[in-house]
């Protein structure tokens, strides 16, 4: 018998989130679906209270130094606020995958077997400075029937207590469990590291954040993870681009929204183009606010057309960089073979893009770049689960086991096999 009284707080959340899993994986779709709807109008009412409450987490990082880059991704508005809230309506269209047969047969002995889809059961999210994360999880996991214990920075603290507690109050007005939505209680590592062994009582973590943070959950943890990727993403601008087109891709992929994962840091450029492209690009880029790393060939071909002082030396360390911020690398390279073989040492493997009118060179890029996401003629800033249709995601997954790029609602489900009969014994229906 385990003595509850002696266990720590966060090892009771968990043991109260395998409680509420259990009820919430039986839940109709209906009931899931009101209690999504009750969340959104819940948010809306409290925006204002929300709003103040994240206005002390910037404010606390305006004094910190911290970067305006993560101050965008801290920051709530009225306006986000609704759009959260929106995406939890969006997820309510989607289907329900609980139950979901993904295979089925009759095997020869008359045995009825089915493969069907059933929640992962309590999920674990680990996050740095994005409270959108914290409704965009919870609204994932209570649709797909899953139990969510939510980890933030600390630097959220204010803004993730605040829409908790929100959606915990509409959980319980709807009649389902309160615990089926909790904040992991602590601020320092010691309540992470007790979450990352929760082994038996969390059933999967998922990590969304930087590289260090990423690292230390996959490396640490003796629960299961599904590794959400770094997004140092590539375009590369072929030989056969549109240089109109190939400009206005790049500046959406790059300055769009800098502070994201899908946004571009790096952009190759085919040598044959790089005189008639780069210095149209290196305009554009300056005009937004962007500053280019770039190469040596990329410095030169600045030079000869008098923009010298647009391109910064680029070190090594600049192609490995995934900068959340208005900086971009820069590169000449000598042919698609080449771009294929930098993006295969540089890259996170989470989203590439080719800007081509060529469909061979298009279906060369796609065959030979291995990331989550590779992109012909588009901005990379598509890989989104709302963007692909999935609702809002739970993160983009770089890894290749159970889940790959944007995860939506069939990616928080297991299996489990049904199988029914009518007598049959192994005795009587096998030769082994």
């Amino acid at each position: 018998m385990v003595d509850e009284s002696s266990e720590s707080e966060v090892i009771r959340t968990a043991r109260r989130a395998r409680e509420a899993a259990a009820d919430l994986a039986v839940r109709t779709r209906a009931e899931k679906d009101r209690a999504l709807h009750a969340i959104a109008d819940a948010l809306l009412a409290a925006s204002p209270h929300i709003v103040a409450a994240n206005a002390q987490d910037t404010d606390r990082a305006r004094e910190a130094g911290v970067g305006a880059g993560i101050v965008d991704r801290l920051t709530l508005t009225a306006d986000r606020i609704a759009a959260i809230a929106e995406a939890l309506r969006k997820i309510t269209t989607l289907a329900d995958p609980v139950g979901e047969v993904v295979r089925g047969s009759i095997l020869p002995n008359g045995l009825e077997l089915r493969q069907v889809r059933v929640p992962l059961g309590v999920v674990g999210i680990i996050y740095e400075a994005r409270p959108n994360v914290t409704v965009d999880a919870a609204g994932l996991c209570l649709k797909s029937g899953n139990a969510v214990l939510l980890r933030g920075s600390s630097s959220a603290r204010s803004s993730n207590t605040a829409l908790v507690e929100t959606m915990r109050d509409a959980l319980a007005d709807c009649g389902l469990p309160r615990d089926a939505i909790q904040l992991v209680p602590g601020d320092t590592h010691d309540s992470v590291k007790e979450l990352m062994q929760a082994r038996g009582l969390v059933d999967v973590l998922i990590p969304r954040g930087g590289a260090a943070l990423i690292s230390s959950v996959v490396t640490g943890s003796t629960v299961p993870v599904i590794e959400t990727g770094v997004g140092n993403c590539h375009v590369y601008v072929d030989a056969d681009a549109d240089l109109d087109l190939a400009v206005e891709l790049l500046i959406d992929s790059k300055a769009q929204r800098y502070s994201v994962c899908n946004a571009a840091e790096t952009v190759l450029v085919h040598r044959d183009i790089a005189e008639a492209f780069l210095p149209r690009a290196l305009a554009a880029l300056k005009s937004a606010g962007v500053t280019v790393h770039g190469d040596e060939q990329t410095a030169a071909v600045a030079a000869a057309a008098g923009n010298a002082s647009e391109v910064v030396p680029a070190t090594e360390e600049d192609f490995y960089t995934e900068y959340l911020s208005l900086d971009i690398a820069a590169a000449v390279v000598d042919s698609l073979d080449a771009a294929v073989a930098h993006i295969r040492k540089y890259s996170s493997n989470h989203t590439e893009a080719i800007i081509t009118r060529s469909q061979a060179a298009a279906r060369a890029f796609t065959a030979r770049v291995d990331s989550a996401a590779v992109i012909v003629n588009a901005s990379t800033r598509f890989t989104d689960g709302g963007e692909f249709g999935f609702g809002a995601e739970i993160g983009i997954s770089n890894q290749k086991l159970h889940a790959r790029g944007p995860m939506g609602l069939p990616e928080l489900t297991s299996t489990k096999y049904i199988v029914i009969g009518d007598g049959q014994t192994k005795a009587h229906n096998s030769n082994t």
